[in-house]
């Protein structure tokens, strides 16, 4: 039986985040809420986001607490005065590059940058999982290499949601003057992307998030592009 329960475990956001933020309200699960010395999310806060991004069905004990379980890594999304959500292909030697990503972007001072990988499994489902650090999160960070994986659906949640588009950043891989052979992932350098991507590609590109990289030296560059 599916039930509902209260919970008031509640994580802190960054001093600088919320000074930010100060004087203007804050929409967390649908509800206005204004805080004067500190902004909280709260379990409930997340648990009533998850069941309406589950189209209101309510979750189930098991659920619920598979869900309070995972809440505390979320500290340093919101501990941090900038989150990315770093995404892209999975498979090697792609995985690669996500970590030099990351790697990088958490470089920065009080930075937090992550991939999915790095949140615990124990979540409703990966939906969830996904839409709820997208929501959370200051920037998504896409590092595009082909047409293939999940991946492709997880970029159309970025235009198909506005909230997610306005701070996606994608960094697209080029193959001109690469040999194919010298191309570990096995695309199609002459076609690797979709039409879908394509047309991703070009609206980010008219707001100024779209970069091109080659190599990882030029992927390095990439980064420095993203706010």
């Amino acid at each position: 039986m599916a039930v509902k329960v209260k919970c008031f475990v509640q994580i802190r956001i960054g001093k600088k985040r919320y000074a930010d933020r100060l004087g203007r309200h804050i929409n967390i699960t649908g509800r206005e809420a204004f805080h004067m010395s500190e902004e909280t999310v709260s379990v409930e806060d997340i648990a009533e986001r998850a069941e309406a991004y589950l189209h209101e069905t309510s979750l189930t004990p098991e659920e619920y607490e598979a869900l309070k379980q995972s809440v505390a890594e979320l500290s340093p999304i919101f501990s941090a005065d900038r989150a990315y959500f770093v995404l892209g292909s999975y498979g090697q030697p792609e995985i690669r590059r996500l970590q030099l990503v990351k790697d990088r972007l958490n470089r920065r001072p009080d930075a937090y940058a992550f991939l999915m990988v790095d949140i615990r499994s124990e979540w409703v489902n990966t939906y969830l999982k996904f839409r709820l650090l997208s929501d959370y999160t200051d920037y998504i960070v896409g590092v595009a290499e082909h047409g293939q994986g999940g991946f492709l659906v997880e970029q159309g949640y970025f235009t198909a949601l506005e909230k997610y588009f306005a701070k996606t950043h994608i960094c697209k891989r080029e193959y001109d003057g690469l040999d194919p052979d010298d191309v570990e992932t096995g695309v199609d350098v002459k076609n690797p992307y979709s039409g879908m991507q394509t047309a991703i590609f070009e609206m980010l590109e008219e707001h100024g998030r779209l970069y091109r990289w080659t190599t990882a030296d030029d992927l390095v560059g990439c980064v420095e592009n993203i706010p």
